[in-house]
Formats: structure tokens, C-alpha cells, sequence
């Protein structure tokens, strides 16, 4: 299916970029929906989960992943206009009721119930550097890292208490060799940075 077809069959509209002025955010670019359809058929996400979609901008992860998967989702963003559309989108959306959206800063945002963490570079490594701060104090969880950048990976490769599960290859869906398009995954356990 097509980028637009996607969005007709979720009842959402998430297509399009919006610039940003934030030099530690980065513009709202919406995650490929071949991208999240691979996540979801990987079984890193299910029903039971409750996942946080870092920088949500309009949506598309959180009413992609509660509408295939099932889980409960978390969408934040510090852009307010990004999170008003995302609010109009869960008016009409297919199971809108299983997303939760908050506008607020990344590194402010104290999580819950969620337990899979998913990042499309939405911030600096700085910012990311705070958001993993704040979740060193879970005993357990997922962090899921789509297209990461290499301060991205730095970080998480200074984590000593993160487990790499998976990497998910996605260069394949845009005929590429792009060794960027994948995503990574990490069994958090008790994190402690360095």
C-alpha cells in the first residue's frame, strides 16, 4: 500500500514534513509505513505493550501500532501544533482510543506505564542523552531505534546494562544501501550510563 492509501485505511492524515526551529529537534518527518509494518510483523511489539513514541509529530507510529499490534501508545511532542493535528487525527482514527499524545519536551517527559521506547532521531544527542537519563531508572523495557544516527548508537553503545536484541533490515524496501535504514533494538535492564 501506498503512503496515502495508509493514511485513508487508518483515517489519519500524516503525510507531509514540518520544519522546525528547534536546532535540538528535528523537523517532523513521518516514519515510512513499510518501516512500521516490519516492525510490527517482528513481534518486538504486542497487545500488552504500551509503547512511547518519542516525537510523534501527527501520529502515524502511535495510530499504525494501536490499530495492527494493539498496544496502548504514548505519542509526545513539544511542538504544539504537530500534537493539535495528531488530537484532530484520534478524533477519526481506527482504535484513536488506545493513543494517549502530550505535548511536552522529550527530557521532561516522566514515563508511565509504557515499557518500548521508539526513537526516529527525533532530537540531538544531547536531548537523547537526557531522555536515557530518565530512563535509567526502569527495571525493564525495549528501546526501539529506527534509522539511527551515530550519536544515537554511541549512546547506546555506552550503556552497559542494554542488551542488543535485533536489527531489523529495511534497506531492501527502498532499494537502497543505505546501512541506515533498519532499526535497532535493546532489552533495557536496570540502565546505568557511564
Amino acid at each position: 500500500m501506498t503512503e496515502r492509501e495508509w493514511d485513508k485505511r487508518l483515517r489519519i492524515r500524516t503525510i507531509g514534513r514540518e520544519d522546525e526551529d528547534n536546532p535540538h529537534y528535528s523537523p517532523y518527518e513521518p516514519t515510512p509505513y513499510s518501516v512500521l509494518q516490519r516492525l510490527a510483523d517482528s513481534g518486538h511489539i504486542g497487545r500488552k505493550d504500551w509503547l512511547l513514541d518519542y516525537g510523534c509529530g501527527k501520529g502515524r507510529v502511535a495510530f499504525f501500532m494501536a490499530a495492527t499490534v494493539g498496544c496502548r501508545v504514548t505519542g509526545i511532542d513539544h511542538s504544539r501544533k504537530l500534537i493539535d493535528m495528531a488530537r484532530e487525527n484520534r478524533k477519526s482514527a481506527r482504535l484513536g482510543d488506545r493513543v494517549r499524545l502530550e505535548c511536552c519536551l522529550a527530557e521532561q517527559y516522566e514515563a508511565r506505564n509504557e515499557n518500548v521506547f521508539f526513537f526516529f532521531n527525533p532530537f540531538s544527542g544531547k536531548v537523547f542523552e537526557s531522555v536515557l537519563r530518565r530512563l535509567e531508572k526502569r527495571d525493564s523495557g525495549k528501546l526501539i531505534l529506527y534509522y539511527p544516527s551515530e550519536e544515537y548508537m554511541t549512546w547506546m553503545n555506552l550503556m552497559p546494562e542494554v542488551e542488543h536484541i535485533d536489527t531489523i533490515d529495511c534497506g531492501v524496501l527502498f532499494n537502497g544501501k543505505n546501512d541506515r535504514e533498519r532499526i535497532e533494538v535493546f532489552r533495557l535492564r536496570n540502565i546505568e550510563l557511564m
